[in-house]
Order: C-alpha cells, then sequence, then structure tokens
C-alpha cells in the first residue's frame, strides 16, 4: 500500500479513535490530550508540520520544504549530512544547484522554526535539529506506548486506557504522508503503524476489562478492524469477547468461526492459544454475558463466571480439533460451528444448557516463536559448532550460552541461525523474546514483563500471572522441567534482567545475546563474537549486494566497514540499491570523509543509532560508573589515540583511577571498547568515529577554564582527590557541565576550546615521562641537562612533574613507556605546531628510544621536537632535538649527516656557554670523524673534549672520551687502543657505569679482532653481553655492535655454527626494531658465512640484501660489498674481510 493511500484509510480510522476508550479520558483525559499538544513542535505522525506556541498548526511551504523538514526530524538531535539531505530532496539524481538550494531551503526552515539560532545548526558534514523533550510527537506516542506497555502487562487498566487514548489522540493520519518516497523513513512507518495498532489492542483490551455498559459502543470499531485486518487474530479476540460480554454469544462463536475458517483455508493453521482460551470460555460461560445474567449459575460477572461447560460432545470435539494441531478432517466442520450453531448454520441466542462443571483445559500449540532464520549468514563456522555442542540437551543439565560483542557484530544473528539448527533436538518447542536491551527508542523490557509474556505464550491465562516476579519465575521453570525447549533470550541489558527467566529443566537450553559478556551470569558459556574476518565480509558483501566483480577481502570497503557485519550490509544494501554506484565509488565516499557513520545508514538501519542506544543509556544513568564511563568516551573521542589507560583517563576527566578503571570498564561492558591487554583498552574504528562525533557535536571538549580546574590539584602536587572534597579535581559530571557550558556548539569553535583535552594529555605524558628518564637514567650532568628549564618551558610544568609519582625502578619506567610510546607519538604528530609539551616530551623519551632501537619513533619525535623549538624560539630546546636527531642519523649509519646536525647543536652550545653539553657533543663529533676516516680531525676533536671532561670532573665523560681515543688509536696501534679502552673500563667499573663497562670490552674485542687473535676477542664480547643481559638489553646500539664483533671472531675461530646462530639471532632482534642498517651489516656476515659453507649463491643473495639495507648509509661496509658482488660476477678471488 503507497503512503497517500494508507494515509487516506488512517484518516478516516483516527477520526474512530478519537471516540475511542471515552470513558477512560473523563475528567483528565481531554485535558490530557490538548494540554500535551501544547508542548509540540513538530509533528510526523501525518503529514509533517510545525505547531506555534497555541498548538496550531504553522503551514510549511513547498513540498521540498516538508521533505527537509521530514529527513531532519528521522534524526532529532543528530547530524545529517548534506548528502543525506540531497538524497531525501532529490534522490538519487540531484541538480547542479543542489547544494544552493539546500541552503535556501534551510534558511526559510529557519525562519519558520522562530528566533532561535541554535534550533537549526550547521554542523559538519550536515545540519543538526535540535528537539527538546516532548516537542516531536513521534516521541511522544512511544513515550505512551511505552507507558501503556507496562500499564498493560502490570494489568493497570484505568492507565492503560488513559495512555492508548493519549497515544492514539496524537494521529493525524499516515505517518510521513506527502512526501515523496525518497525522503525515506519506510521502515519507521511500519514500525510506528504495528505500534499503534498495539495500543489500539491494548486500549480495548483495558476497556473490556473495565467492563460497564461502555462495551457495546466498542463492538462497531473493532468490527471494522477485523474486516480490515482479517488475519490479525487479537482483534478477532477482543471482538469475540466483547460480543460476548454484551450478551451475544452467537455472534461471538460466529466470529471465532469464520477466523478459523480462513485461517486454515489460507495458511493451514489453527487460531493462535489466546483465540482458543476467549472460544472456551465462552463455550464455558454459556450466554452470561454483561446484559444477560438471569438463570446463569454462580451470577452474572461479565467475564468472571464459574467455569460451565455446555454440551460436552461439542465441546469435545472443538477441543479435540485443537489439540491434534488439525484443520481438517473427521469432526472438524462440526467442531468449527461452534456450540450456538446448528448444522445448518443457523444461530441460537438460548443459552447453552448448564452441566455440572468439569475442568476444561486447553492445550496451548507447541511454541515455534523463532523469527525467520538469517539471510546470507555469513562465516562463524566454529563458533557455531562450539554453541552446538554446549547446548547439547543431553548434558544433564540447562545450557545457557551468551553471545556477546559490540553492536552489529552479528550476535542477534547468530543465535537465531544456531536455534533454528537447534530446533529438531528440542522437541517441545522454540521460545523467543526481544528484550530491548540495546534497542534505539525503547526501554528494556522488565524481568516482570518478559516473564509474563513467557507465561501467557505457554498457554497461561493472564489472571493467574502471578503478580510476584519470584513466583512468576516459580511457575515458569515449573512450566518448563519437564520440557525440551530452547529459549533465546535477545539483547539483553544485563544478567538481572535474565535471571529470573532461565528455565530449570535439566533437558533445556538458552542463547542470550547481549554487548556485554554478562560475567555476573553463573554457569554460562561465553562467546565473545569478534568482527568477521576480510574474507568473510566479502563473501557477506558480495551475498547480500549481489555484485561479484573485485569484491574479496582486500578491497577496501572491507576494512572501511570494520568488518562489522551490520556496516556490510548496509553497504551491501547500498550497493544493491543502486546498480551505477560501484564498489570502488562507494569506497571513495567512505574513505574521503573524516567520519564514515552518516554512510552507514540505510533505510531502518545504522550503525550510528546502535551505537548511540549505549551511550546514551550511560549518560542518562543514576550510576556514578556509568556516567564516567559516557564522559570517558567524549574524553577518547577528543583524544583519538590509539589505546587508553586509567592513569590517562583519570588526568583528561578529572576523577581518579579507581574512578576511571571502572568507567573504563563499564565501556568495556557494553561494548564500546575492547581489553586488548590488562588495563589498555581501545576501541572499534566505527566507535572511534562516533566517539569523535559526539566529543565534537555534543560540545564536550574541556574548555581552558575547565582544564585549569582539573590539574588544579596536580599542580598542588595532591593528585586527584575525592569528588567533593576541598580542593579535589572536578568531578566527571562538573568537568561534563562546564565543558557543555564553554562550547559554543559553533562549527568554528576557538582553539582554546578544541584542544584543551589534547593539552591535558600532552601535560601528563609530558610529567610522566620526566619522571620516567630519572628512573631510567642514573644523577650525572647528563641527566641534569636535560632536565634543566629552557626558556619556553611552560610555567606549570615543574609543579605537573613534581606531583607525578616516581616510577619504583628503570624497569617500571621502561614498561611505562613500552604501554604509551604509541600514544606519545600520536600526540607529538598531532601538535607539533600547537603545544610547548612537545620539545619536552620528546627530550626525555629520546634516551630510551635510542637505546632500545626504536628508530622510527625516534625520528617522528626528533623531528617534531625541532620544528617546535624553532617555532618557539627556545635555542637549548633546538640543539637537544638536534643532538638526538644526530644520535638517530648515527644509528643509520649515515654519519656525514649526523656530523651536520652535531654541528649545528654545538655552535648553539658555544653561544650558550652549556660547557657539559659541549663536552659531550665534542665526544661524539670525534666518534663521528673516526667513523669518516678524518682521523687527525677526530683526534683534535677527542683532546679538546678530554680536557673539558677533566675541568668539569665529568667522569662518565672522561671514560666515553678514551674509549673513542681507543677507537682512533686502533687504525694505527691496536695494543695502545687497548690501553685507552682499559682506561675506559677502569673508571666506568669505579662509578658503576653499565655503558661504560659493556663499550670497553666490546672496543677492545675489535682491537683484538684488528690485530688478527679473534680467540682473544670472544671472551671480551661475551662479558659485554653478559653486563648488558643484566639490565634487559636496553642498550641496542652496544647490543648490535657487540653482537657484530662476536659473530665475526666466531667466523675467524672457525666456529661456524655458532657464528651462524649468533648471526640469525642479530637479525631477528633488528627485525624486531626495523632497524635496517644492523640487519644489513648482519647479512654481510651471514653472505661470508654462506662463503665458507661453500653455497656460492645464497652468499650473493644476502650480499645483494644487505647492499638494499644499507643503502644511502656511510659505512665502508658498502665498498666491501660492492667488491664481493664484482668478485663473483669476475670470478676474481674474493677480498678478505
Amino acid at each position: 500500500m503507497s503512503l497517500s493511500a494508507r494515509s487516506r484509510r488512517n484518516s478516516a480510522q483516527n477520526r474512530g479513535e478519537a471516540g475511542q476508550f471515552a470513558a477512560a479520558r473523563e475528567g483528565s483525559g481531554r485535558h490530557m490530550r490538548y494540554g500535551l499538544r501544547y508542548e509540540l513542535r513538530f509533528g510526523l505522525l501525518g503529514p509533517p508540520v510545525l505547531y506555534d506556541a497555541d498548538g496550531e498548526v504553522r503551514p510549511i511551504g513547498s513540498g521540498k520544504m516538508r521533505a527537509l523538514l521530514a529527513a531532519l526530524l528521522l534524526e532529532p538531535g543528530r547530524v545529517v549530512s548534506v548528502d543525506a539531505l540531497k538524497d531525501a530532496l532529490w534522490g538519487g539524481a540531484p541538480p547542479a544547484s543542489a547544494q544552493a538550494s539546500l541552503q535556501n531551503h534551510v534558511t526559510r526552515l529557519r525562519r519558520l522554526l522562530g528566533d532561535d539560532p541554535e534550533r537549526l545548526r550547521a554542523v559538519p558534514p550536515g545540519y543538526l535539529l535540535r528537539v527538546g523533550e516532548g516537542e516531536l510527537d513521534v516521541r511522544v506516542f512511544e513515550d505512551h506506548v511505552a507507558a501503556a506497555r507496562a500499564a498493560h502487562a502490570g494489568g493497570d487498566w484505568e492507565r492503560t486506557a488513559r495512555e492508548c487514548a493519549a497515544a492514539l489522540a496524537l494521529w493525524r493520519g499516515t505517518p510521513l504522508s506527502g512526501l515523496p518516497p525518497e525522503t525515506g523513513g519506510h521502515a519507521l512507518v511500519q514500525r510506528l503503524e504495528e505500534a499503534r495498532l498495539l495500543a489500539r489492542e491494548w486500549g480495548f483490551d483495558a476497556e473490556l476489562h473495565l467492563g460497564g455498559a461502555r462495551l457495546a459502543a466498542l463492538v462497531p470499531e473493532l468490527a471494522a478492524l477485523v474486516a480490515e485486518y482479517p488475519l490479525r487474530e487479537a482483534f478477532h479476540r477482543l471482538l469475540m469477547l466483547v460480543l460476548h460480554g454484551t450478551g451475544r454469544q452467537a455472534e461471538a462463536l460466529a466470529v471465532h468461526r469464520d477466523l478459523r475458517a480462513r485461517l486454515i483455508e489460507e495458511l493451514g493453521v489453527e487460531p493462535g492459544s489466546a483465540v482458543r482460551e476467549a472460544h472456551l470460555k465462552i463455550l464455558r460461560e454459556g450466554a452470561c454475558g454483561a446484559g444477560e445474567t438471569q438463570g446463569c449459575s454462580g451470577g452474572g460477572a461479565a467475564l468472571g463466571g464459574p467455569a460451565v461447560v455446555p454440551d460436552p460432545g461439542e465441546a469435545g470435539k472443538d477441543a479435540g480439533a485443537y489439540e491434534a494441531g488439525e484443520g481438517s478432517g473427521e469432526g472438524s466442520d462440526e467442531a468449527g460451528k461452534g456450540a450456538g450453531e446448528d448444522s445448518d448454520g443457523g444461530t441460537a441466542r438460548a443459552a447453552v444448557p448448564a452441566v455440572p462443571a468439569v475442568p476444561a483445559v486447553a492445550t496451548p500449540p507447541r511454541p515455534a516463536q523463532l523469527p525467520p532464520a538469517p539471510a546470507h549468514f555469513t562465516g562463524r563456522g566454529d563458533v557455531r559448532a562450539e554453541l552446538l555442542r554446549a547446548l547439547d540437551p543431553e548434558r544433564g543439565s540447562c545450557a545457557v550460552a551468551v553471545l556477546s560483542g559490540m553492536a552489529g557484530v552479528g550476535k542477534s544473528a547468530l543465535a537465531l541461525h544456531a536455534a533454528h539448527g537447534l530446533r529438531k533436538r528440542f522437541t517441545d518447542g522454540q521460545l523467543y523474546v526481544n528484550l530491548h536491551g540495546a534497542t534505539p527508542g525503547m526501554a528494556p523490557l522488565a524481568p516482570g514483563q518478559a516473564l509474563a509474556s513467557l507465561l501467557r505464550d505457554l498457554g497461561v491465562e493472564a489472571r493467574r500471572i502471578p503478580e510476584h516476579p519470584d513466583a512468576a519465575a516459580a511457575l515458569l521453570r515449573s512450566l518448563l522441567a519437564p520440557t525440551r525447549t530452547l529459549m533465546v533470550l535477545d539483547d539483553a541489558a544485563n544478567a538481572a534482567q535474565i535471571r529470573q527467566l532461565l528455565p530449570g529443566g535439566p533437558e533445556c537450553a538458552v542463547i542470550v545475546t547481549s554487548r556485554s559478556p554478562l560475567t555476573a551470569l553463573d554457569g554460562a558459556r561465553r562467546f565473545p563474537l569478534a568482527p568477521l574476518s576480510e574474507e568473510e565480509s566479502a563473501q557477506l558483501l558480495r551475498a547480500v549486494s549481489g555484485r561479484g566483480d573485485g569484491l574479496d577481502g582486500a578491497h577496501r570497503l572491507v576494512e572501511l566497514a570494520g568488518r562489522l557485519p551490520l556496516a556490510l550490509r548496509i553497504v551491501a544494501a547500498r550497493l544493491a540499491a543502486r546498480r551505477a554506484l560501484t564498489p570502488d565509488d562507494l569506497a571513495g565516499q567512505l574513505a574521503a570523509t573524516d567520519g564514515r557513520l552518516h554512510h552507514l545508514e540505510y533505510d531502518d538501519l545504522s550503525v550510528r543509532r546502535s551505537l548511540a542506544v549505549a551511550h546514551d543509556a550511560l549518560s542518562a544513568s543514576d550510576r556514578e560508573a556509568d556516567r564516567d564511563a559516557a564522559l570517558a568516551l567524549c574524553r577518547i573521542g577528543a583524544l583519538d589515540l590509539p589505546e587508553y589507560g586509567a592513569p590517562l583517563l583519570a588526568r583528561l576527566t578529572g576523577t581518579d583511577e579507581r574512578r576511571a578503571e571502572a568507567a573504563l570498564d563499564r565501556l568495556v561492558d557494553v561494548a564500546l571498547l575492547e581489553e586488548t591487554a590488562f588495563g589498555r583498552y581501545a576501541p572499534h574504528d566505527l566507535v572511534r568515529d562516533f566517539a569523535r562525533e559526539i566529543a565534537g557535536t555534543a560540545g564536550t571538549a574541556v574548555t581552558a577554564g575547565t582544564a585549569a580546574s582539573v590539574t588544579d590539584s596536580y599542580a598542588r602536587g595532591t593528585g586527584p582527590a575525592a569528588p567533593g572534597a576541598p580542593g579535589s579535581a572536578v568531578s566527571a559530571d562538573s568537568a561534563d557541565s562546564a565543558a557543555s557550558a564553554g562550547s559554543t556548539g559553533s562549527t568554528d569553535a576557538g582553539p582554546g576550546e578544541g584542544d584543551a583535552v589534547p593539552d591535558l594529555a600532552l601535560r601528563w605524558y609530558a610529567a610522566t615521562a620526566a619522571r620516567s628518564y630519572q628512573a631510567i637514567v642514573e644523577p650525572s650532568a647528563v641527566r641534569s641537562d636535560r632536565l634543566r628549564t629552557t626558556p619556553s618551558e611552560p610555567d606549570a610544568h615543574a609543579a605537573d612533574v613534581a606531583a607525578a609519582a616516581d616510577f619504583g625502578s628503570a624497569d617500571e619506567a621502561h614498561a611505562w613507556i613500552g604501554l604509551e610510546l604509541a600514544n606519545a607519538v600520536a600526540l607529538v604528530e598531532r601538535y607539533a605546531q600547537a603545544s610547548a609539551y612537545v620539545p619536552l616530551l620528546a627530550r626525555y623519551l629520546a634516551v630510551s628510544l635510542q637505546r632500545g632501537g626504536r628508530l622510527g619513533e625516534l625520528e617522528v619525535l626528533g623531528e617534531a621536537a625541532l620544528g617546535a623549538a624553532r617555532r618557539l624560539g627556545d635555542e637549548p630546546a633546538e640543539a637537544f632535538a638536534l643532538l638526538d636527531l644526530a644520535g638517530l642519523h648515527f644509528l643509520k649509519g649515515r654519519a656525514n649527516d649526523s656530523l651536520a646536525l652535531l654541528d649545528r647543536a654545538l655552535e648553539i652550545w658555544r653561544r650558550l656557554d652549556f660547557l657539559s653539553c659541549l663536552c659531550r657533543g665534542l665526544g661524539n663529533r670525534g666518534l663521528l670523524l673516526e667513523g669518516l676516516g678524518r682521523y687527525e680531525e677526530s683526534g683534535e676533536t677527542l683532546r679538546q673534549c678530554l680536557e673539558y671532561a677533566r675541568v668539569l670532573n665529568d667522569p662518565h665523560s672522561e671514560a666515553i672520551t678514551y674509549s673513542n681515543l681507543g677507537n682512533l688509536y686502533e687504525h694505527t696501534d691496536p695494543r695502545a687502543a687497548i690501553e685507552q679502552h682499559r682506561r675506559s673500563l677502569e673508571i666506568g667499573e669505579a662509578i658503576g657505569d653499565v655503558v661504560v663497562r659493556h663499550s670497553a670490552h666490546c672496543n677492545i674485542g675489535y682491537a683484538h679482532l684488528t690485530l688478527g687473535e679473534p680467540d682473544a676477542a670472544v671472551p671480551h664480547f661475551e662479558e659485554s653481553l653478559r653486563i648488558l643481559g643484566g639490565h634487559d638489553n636496553r642498550h641496542w646500539q652496544g647490543e648490535r655492535q657487540t653482537r657484530l664483533g662476536l659473530v665475526r671472531a666466531l667466523r675467524g675461530q672457525g666456529d661456524v655454527a655458532r657464528a651462524a646462530r649468533e648471526c640469525d639471532k642479530l637479525l631477528t632482534l633488528a627485525g624486531r626494531r626495523s632497524d635496517r642498517y644492523s640487519e644489513g651489516l648482519a647479512r654481510h656476515q651471514r653472505g661470508l658465512l654462506r662463503l665458507a659453507a661453500g653455497d656460492t649463491d645464497e652468499a650473493l643473495r644476502q650480499w645483494k640484501s644487505a647492499l638494499d639495507a644499507l643503502d644511502g648509509t656511510d659505512t665502508p661496509v658498502v665498498a666491501e660489498l660492492r667488491e664481493l658482488l664484482i668478485w663473483r660476477r669476475h670470478s676474481t678471488p674474493p677480498p678478505p674481510s
């Protein structure tokens, strides 16, 4: 049926609804109906309209304006993209002027909406229409329907009638009528139509229970509904009972006869349990209706008289047909005519002769309530097989399986797919309840409501259902105990919602789906679901879209949809709807925007709405942990880091670590975060997009004033205090309130607002990194220099460092860096041009990264620190960044680049008269010059360095200088070189310096190699590794040089097998660090080992790989590799190595 045809039909019906349940509204209903309209601003329950303050309809000009308003109201309070609005107004073919035309329509709509400029705002990538509580008739209608549902389930018939009347009074016709099809909302219309029919059912049911003279007035309305919905059994049941209640038993039985005949003829099924119960009730009570109480045994209550069974033969035939579940066969025709009908089809108004009362039990049908199995079910083979094994009814106890995972991961699809596969095992039926734990626009079903629904489905009369949930649960367990029944509890909010619904029968089983793993539910098997694999995702895309070409696991659409079944189905639906849209084009649309979510909506499918349910519930909760979790997700969206831990979130939300951890755990419970490792949390990519949206559109970035308030306790050195305590950090609520108050909601908010959350994060990282540096580097002039204040250092940094906790050991500091490094790098890359904390953070982390061989991260931090220092005009910070980048290039084998950077740093230190920095810089310069073969310059530089070290009384620098002099002497007098290294070793042992000690042994080993004494070299290399091994190998530069020397020494000894093992170990370690320079040096040695073993071809392959890895470096090994490859081509003897 078209929208316009449905509109004409509903307009006629609504005129009848205006008089429905009139008695229930007396005294209060009229005020409720019209008073409610006074609060409305927007209407979709009919043609789209606007209401003014007096409740009068304001005309909307053109059809395009109505379509624009409807498209915005379909997403109330959310951003609707420009593309989506163009689709709503012009379908798939917007004109060239669509953008300008849309802006004109928006301007006119703003004028219609009044003077409030915040009502309709431009928020990238579209527009947002603010809709307040009670302003949209659809929401008001749904609130009344929810209240009516609860009242109906609780037996509060007066309230049921009032709520249903209020809900139905809002209808003006078919929702969204008068709009073109491209406006969308068809699924919403269907849902609202169904809710309206339910409201009518509940309202009639309430009138029926209230009884009285009003019953007669219901007959015409119900008769019309039965004619319009000939297969909707609820209206037939109600009409039967109303006719019976008004003394019209024969007509009531005729309604049953006609319905049963239609169902058998058209569908081959019998009426449901509710209709059967009503039929038997009419037969039992004879003609005792509301208007005919004379002569009835037991009094004249309309629906509550004693059970009197008429002619046992007739009643028996009818009941027998039901029990057999037959639609035809012997006796069925007579039974279908009813007790009040003769064989010729005539009706008798006289009462059926009463007989002694006997129990009459209607056997309910075997429940088969599973919704259809999902089409195109894909993947999950292993999980499904394990699930089927876990739910075996032969296991001797009720099996409970919980399928958990994020929104849209396919929990319900797997549950239904598995349940349909289990039907033959559970011969007594399958029950299904949607608990609406995370259904957009609906409150979760209360346990009492779910119990009542299940008991009714099992044939228990509503009046016999115990009011107390414990009693109802006991009755449910009793009914299911002797059966083999499978129960599917879909979309559970928490364990408390389902605990009373679980059967006790040993041969029953339950499948529960929930975003939470429901760990509080004892005895359940848990099946956490992850997104599909790449190939499974592609298979689902192909199946749903009908497209085959090019949609494989490597296609961009797979990752852009996050491998999430819901997102994949939306993408596939778009492809199926628009055949001209290619997968590559759609991938381009998804990739070209900051947020993919507005593209991941189609009809009633929406990733955004699925995610918003959980966040909205957390925000509205009375629990502190829930509100903290909602705020934490906003901060996560504002910061957008790879992963998160409680200490950082505590700083960002102004709470303590206990509350931050509880908030993160709640986000895991509702599947908005995943705990990737103990205490580390990360969102799915689509959750990241959602978090960015709520952080931006809700104005949740902390303002500069709030940021200062959040960190007051750190500046005082007290750390986060308990909420409400004097001088404490702000609570999650106050931080969020201040954030919202500080945000103007404008699309061009100032940098102070948008940058407050990152600034808080950078402050915390800089302070904690300073503490980690203090724990890793022992007290020395080197450490003091890096910790000294530079001109651009923010005033708050010293207080932040003082307030930050000390690390208990260097191991703890290294562990913290390992956890937080990816986040620190992401922040530095993003805010290098905006934050004075970037040079600080890079300076404190550089030493650890150099020692650990983390060259990629070191380069990012170094370049960012250099640019920031120059922008800030901070020369000391610039010199440290130059020094760290020089170290990076040295580790990469680019000595000339390293020397150029170092000379610029030395120039600054000379100008600033930083003698200790100048001393260490000269030592590094001498080392670089020696490596480049500039021996005379190297000697002169190292002697200057030695003088500075003695003047400064710096034994560490003195020892390092002796070591560098030894390396220089090795070219001319290796024995003298060994003496220099021994002097360095003596100082290192005296001051307990690990770096000096291991370097001295390593360098002595190389001197022995130069002398051709591999046997003497091996013990020194082994001792160097032993010293490093006691410190967790966190000195990669020294370790790689030592391992390389050991390989050479072992090869010189002829121990090729051990040399090969050590070489393989070096390659593995270099690969972990992505250290191409070390990899090239190791492959050079591996080629020599393969040559010694007679495998010339493999040697050549290794040398070619080594040459590729060392391309662009200054190492002399490059020349040697070229000679080796030339030797192979010309078959000349290889050069010595």
